[in-house]
């Protein structure tokens, strides 16, 4: 990747890696997803990517021998425990917008690569400007397009209504998922297992009625995977116009799950001021880790406080309460051997302020 090295930003090649999951060294061969919704719509520039983006990304994929995979594929190897190839690269489309069949379909179609639309099935045949119809996608699935759940009301799935008990939400929520699975299965024949958190937000009790439903389930947190990855919070790096550039596309192309010693499952949801304190140890590999870079949402790096240097133990927090809505602490750190990345990335999800924590107001940020 030397080449590559020469025309990435300043901020990625001071940037590092750190973690993800358990293996005693890293020499693994991981898979990244990478994650749409607009194609060539202007008017969204958060969840837009330009067609002239778009184009050299699927070029370079083209040009540098990855293989594409669906992601049924994937799940299959999570779940059997089967190593993932190295240069493993799936392209998942959130929400089922016009531009995926106007814009996406045409260009992947024509080189034969599968993709996996994630359908929020409330919406569709409600405003046919905006969405595909099912039509559509049946026409689609016949030449090897996958749908699959996006939830039925796309709303966020992690807050409990006024008054709601706990096993009231259990049950709205899941009574929302399967009837988007159902909805899937009816019109389009069949549907794969797989569930992508709207808007990216999870918490453990979502995680836990996903696991216990029995999907493969994928987030917008950043990161590549591996057969050791937590199957019902994979990670996706998502694609808008402001991180698209050709450099940050490479290094996430040939990025790596950062290895833990232990793999953790950290509740996102916090209702404190307090900046959230993330304690990691890592497990052997030959990431630089003299070179290890942290950085939060909307404050910059982060410092890294070695907590037993020896064993690869540290902890980082920002500096400042996190705002309202989503925010998470990327960390990076290039391998001594080809110069690719590792990566980890932990979401965050404060509410607004309420009488209730339990009860997380709808926010905007998209």
């Amino acid at each position: 990747m030397n080449n590559k090295n020469k025309i990435l930003p300043s901020f990625f090649r001071s940037l590092t890696l750190i973690l993800s999951l358990s293996f005693s060294h890293v020499v693994s061969a991981d898979a990244v997803v990478f994650m749409y919704h607009h194609f060539g719509v202007e008017t969204y520039p958060s969840t837009n990517i330009r067609i002239e983006q778009f184009e050299a990304q699927i070029e370079y994929l083209e040009k540098n021998d990855y293989q594409i995979w669906s992601l049924e594929k994937i799940a299959d190897h999570i779940n059997t425990g089967v190593a993932i190839p190295d240069r493993i690269i799936a392209l998942s489309i959130d929400d089922a917008y016009i531009s995926v069949l106007t814009e996406a379909y045409p260009r992947l179609k024509r080189r034969g690569w599968p993709f996996t639309v994630f359908v929020a099935t409330d919406g569709i045949g409600q405003q046919q400007s905006a969405y595909m119809s099912w039509g559509q996608m049946r026409s689609m699935k016949k030449n090897g397009v996958s749908f699959a759940n996006h939830s039925s009301s796309h709303d966020y799935l992690i807050q409990r209504k006024p008054e709601e008990s706990l096993e009231n939400w259990k049950i709205r929520i899941k009574a929302d998922i399967e009837k988007a699975q159902y909805r899937l299965e009816k019109e389009l024949g069949n549907a794969p297992k797989l569930f992508a958190y709207p808007y990216g937000e999870y918490s453990i009790a979502l995680k836990n009625i996903i696991e216990e439903l029995g999907y493969i389930a994928f987030g917008q947190h950043s990161g590549a995977i591996t057969i050791n990855s937590d199957k019902h919070i994979l990670p996706r790096y998502p694609m808008a116009e402001r991180f698209a550039s050709m450099g940050e596309f490479m290094i996430k192309a040939d990025s790596r799950a950062m290895p833990q010693q232990q793999l953790q499952i950290i509740e996102p949801v916090i209702t404190s001021l307090v900046p959230p304190r993330l304690e990691l140890a890592l497990a052997k590999s030959d990431a630089q880790l003299e070179q290890l870079s942290c950085y939060a949402s909307h404050q910059g790096r982060m410092d890294i406080n070695w907590l037993d240097k020896k064993n690869r133990r540290f902890s980082i927090q920002s500096k400042l309460p996190l705002p309202v809505g989503r925010s998470r602490y990327n960390c990076t750190a290039p391998s001594s051997s080809d110069g690719r990345y590792y990566w980890f990335s932990q979401l965050w999800i404060r509410p607004e302020q309420t009488n209730d924590p339990h009860v997380i107001p709808n926010r905007k940020n998209p």
